[in-house]
């Protein structure tokens, strides 16, 4: 619930959210749901046992695990915390994949808003 605090500590009035996950129990906690509910948040969860639901993110944390949480050692949170942001950074513009025609994900929804 801390987290989630954080995360509200952020947004601005006209921010519409929607938070997926996977049914986790925690997530199912009836004062989480309340929470998201009282913020206006928007919660949808993959249906039980179906990984295509979500098969966007889990692909995403699946790389950053392996491309560097796993590789790496961090000193303190805030070290992780910086680390991660670099990576992200990294993923979003500088990581071309294949399935984007060779583009970074910034690239090609770029590209894909200058044709259409």
């Amino acid at each position: 619930m801390k987290l989630l605090e954080q995360a509200f500590e952020r947004l601005t009035d006209g921010d519409a959210l929607l938070l997926h996950s996977d049914q986790g129990w925690h997530y199912q906690m009836r004062q989480y749901r309340d929470v998201l509910k009282e913020r206006g948040i928007t919660q949808s969860m993959s249906r039980k046992g179906n990984c295509y639901d979500h098969a966007v993110i889990e692909n995403f944390f699946d790389m950053m695990k392996s491309e560097f949480l796993y590789l790496k050692e961090f000193e303190s949170v805030v070290h992780f915390k910086e680390e991660l942001a670099k990576y992200i950074e990294y993923y979003n513009h500088k990581r071309m994949k294949a399935k984007l025609k060779g583009m970074s994900p910034v690239q090609f929804r770029t590209h894909a808003q200058t044709a259409a």
